[in-house]
């Protein structure tokens, strides 16, 4: 069985994304992140549990990673490993680990592929610090590479780079089984159903069953989503989820 296989009886895997910058919490850079982070994981058996946001200050990284490391059994971070003053992330997570940080051969190497030695100045080689005792994660895009330490992925903030980081990390990732759903677009405002959807949710304690209203062009609506590990719970819940939709659509069209 590979990394990313999980077994029938195989533990809940959970994860949680730090989001490092300064920018993001200002709203100059807009997060393309975090959606693209949570579908990946979802889609392989990873349960995305928290996002958490900090700005670029080393003893709110520290303080925000020690939280995320212990409680989940994966931690993704992203942003914060370039080469300007206030990319603070690498030491920040050497810091959070109690370890130290330097140049990292394997990582000035990579960064070789790209920029002459002329190239590598002072700016670029902060790319190469790495804490003591981490692994690299290859970037296909920039050469600059991320790094694991620990249960903590450190990943570059560029969506691009991102994205091609974590198709290198995600075969490596344990997995659990996979999360399955399915949607019911009741036509019904979400105010119509909320009681009999109640009801139905205490009745199937392990399935979630969320509410979601949207505006139609036919006017309010409401999707009922309906997820669970189990495909004989879901198919239970989703049948009396679309019994009691017909049902209401009855009883609204009595009344009218």
């Amino acid at each position: 069985m590979s990394a990313n296989e999980a077994s029938p009886s195989a533990a809940i895997v959970t994860a949680a994304i730090l989001v490092i910058g300064d920018e993001i919490l200002s709203g100059r850079t807009k997060d393309k992140n975090i959606g693209y982070i949570a579908e990946y994981l979802t889609n392989i058996g990873v349960d995305l549990r928290e996002v958490r946001v900090v700005p670029d200050v080393a003893e709110d990284i520290v303080a925000a990673l020690n939280a995320l490391r212990g409680r989940y059994t994966y931690v993704f971070t992203t942003g914060g490993i370039g080469p300007t003053h206030d990319d603070i992330t690498a030491d920040a997570v050497a810091a959070a680990f109690g370890v130290t940080i330097d140049h990292d051969p394997r990582a000035v190497a990579m960064l070789s592929e790209r920029f002459s030695r002329d190239e590598l100045n002072e700016a670029r080689m902060r790319m190469a610090r790495i804490p003591a005792g981490a692994d690299l994660i290859a970037n296909a895009i920039s050469k600059a590479p991320g790094f694991r330490i620990g249960n903590v992925y450190v990943m570059a903030g560029v969506p691009a780079i991102m994205q091609a980081m974590l198709d290198v990390i995600g075969p490596t990732l344990q997995t659990g089984a996979k999360m399955l759903s399915d949607t019911v677009q009741t036509g019904l405002r979400e105010g119509d159903i909320g009681g009999p959807l109640a009801e139905i949710a205490n009745t199937h304690p392990e399935v979630s069953i969320g509410s979601y209203p949207f505006w139609s062009e036919a006017g309010p609506d409401t999707n009922i989503v309906v997820r669970s590990r189990d495909a004989e719970k879901l198919l239970a819940a989703m049948a009396a989820v679309k019994a009691m939709v017909a049902l209401e659509k009855q009883r609204l069209s009595r009344s009218n």
